[in-house]
């Protein structure tokens, strides 16, 4: 850590899932500094390829209520890892069936990814979901129950990245890796 050293946290906040703490750090010249840090269990996402009848790469999205900026948001379905020690696989499953109603026949890794690397801890790990089954979906909390399910040609959904349409980072990172994948003949 280049000489860095984290020497403690005060708890500003405890919430339902994060914590604000202000950690203390020294640096390499003994100099000592403060930092606000929302700690958090971390975030699990997946984007679920498949193929329409005609052979065209499809993907499933989700646009739905985001409160911190009061609109809408268009994502690839994910969730917290709120479920003490539950693997993050397991946890990528469950949210495609609560989310969008799709069993997942395989489960890819695809990166582990901060999101946000100067204000959390949280690690988001990204997957791969293919050879999908349509299920009941289960959704939970008023935001899933008032989310629009999207099936875009991939194609399409790359395009809307690129022109800036769709802004959550781990959709536009899920994307284009999934579009390379894609590309260069490499899914599992």
């Amino acid at each position: 850590m280049a000489g860095f050293r984290h020497l403690d946290d005060r708890l500003v906040h405890q919430g339902y899932i994060w914590h604000v703490a202000v950690a203390r750090f020294e640096s390499p010249e003994g100099e000592e500094f403060e930092r606000d840090i929302v700690r958090s269990p971390g975030a699990v996402a997946a984007v679920p390829l498949w193929h329409a009848a005609d052979g065209t790469p499809m993907v499933t999205l989700v646009r739905q209520y985001r409160a911190p900026f009061d609109s809408m948001v268009i994502e690839v379905p994910a969730g917290m890892r709120d479920v003490k020690d539950e693997p993050t696989e397991v946890t990528a499953a469950r949210e495609l069936v609560e989310e969008v109603g799709l069993k997942a026949g395989r489960l890819e890794h695809l990166l582990d990814m901060y999101p946000s690397a100067g204000m959390t801890d949280s690690v988001l790990t990204l997957y791969l979901a293919t050879r999908l089954a349509a299920v009941p979906r289960q959704t939970h909390g008023p935001e899933e129950a008032h989310m629009d399910v999207l099936e875009l040609p991939l194609a399409d959904a790359v395009g809307m990245v690129l022109r800036g349409e769709i802004h959550d980072a781990k959709t536009v990172i899920g994307l284009l890796l999934a579009e390379r994948r894609m590309r260069e003949g490499t899914l599992g």
